[in-house]
């Protein structure tokens, strides 16, 4: 009887020394921390509550934004996402990144690849000015309903068309169907092995002008290894690291800024 109580002991202590670990990988090891979230903590969240981490999202904004009010969107996401469920948009953090660049180009037509929940499309069209607006593409059609619902709850789909789709197909589209001359934007934050196609694909559509700003999330954890080496390499294109955090994490991470020099 003493014995087995003692195997038994000895089996629990195990295993809180792995769950305490696994705790610290999830603090320091981003791979660790997206595993958790994204496969293991949200599969067994959506069983157990018959709904996507996305959909939860959109509940939580409608039921404690201020309807029409882009910042109080903004807000309330980032209010879930570092205390409830862990999302990936660009947070709060890397969210400031965002906003100075925008404010420093100050685009009259913008791109998003990559539209999420539409944290990041919000967080933009709350910047842009009078006239201005923002393409975002998505191609997953659930993120893609979810997002058209919260810009419109936010109050500026006025300010922003979403395309949904692949970005390889929309992308040469721009022109002729959506009358886009040249972008003064981009805000890449879709798969990070699109990253460097997609910027191939943009020169090749004279999407770009000497100028054109071209700004890249999670270049570091989930990473775009192949992007940076590819961007930093260009004549063509001036870049700028801004070190941060991954969204709601202490884990590194950073953004590339990439201006297009013609």
């Amino acid at each position: 009887m003493l014995e087995s109580s003692s195997v038994l002991l000895f089996i629990v202590f195990v295993l809180l020394f792995i769950l305490l670990l696994f705790v610290v990988l999830i603090r320091k090891n981003g791979t660790a921390a997206l595993i958790w979230n994204e496969i293991i903590r949200e599969k067994i969240t959506n069983f157990i509550m018959n709904q996507s981490k996305e959909q939860r999202i959109l509940n939580f904004v409608l039921q404690n934004a201020v309807r029409g009010d882009p910042c109080s969107v903004v807000d309330t996401i980032d209010k879930y996402c570092s205390q409830k469920e862990w999302a990936m948009n660009v947070g709060d953090e890397k969210g400031l990144i965002l906003d100075k660049t925008v404010e420093e180009v100050n685009p009259s037509v913008a791109l998003e690849l990559g539209t999420y929940c539409g944290y990041s499309a919000v967080r933009i069209a709350r910047l842009l000015k009078a006239g201005a607006h923002l393409l975002t593409v998505e191609f997953n059609p659930e993120f893609a309903a979810i997002a058209k619902q919260m810009i419109e709850f936010a109050g500026v789909q006025d300010k922003v068309k979403l395309l949904e789709g692949p970005s390889e197909e929309i992308i040469p589209q721009l022109k002729k169907k959506y009358e886009v001359d040249t972008l003064d934007f981009v805000f890449l934050d879709h798969w990070k092995d699109r990253y460097t196609p997609d910027t191939i694909l943009l020169q090749e559509c004279n999407l770009l002008r000497k100028g054109s700003v071209l700004l890249a999330d999670n270049i570091i954890v989930p990473g775009a290894p192949e992007f940076v080496n590819y961007i930093r390499n260009n004549p063509r294109f001036q870049c700028t690291n801004y070190p941060s955090h991954l969204e709601y994490m202490k884990v590194e991470d950073a953004m590339e800024k990439a201006v297009f020099l013609g």
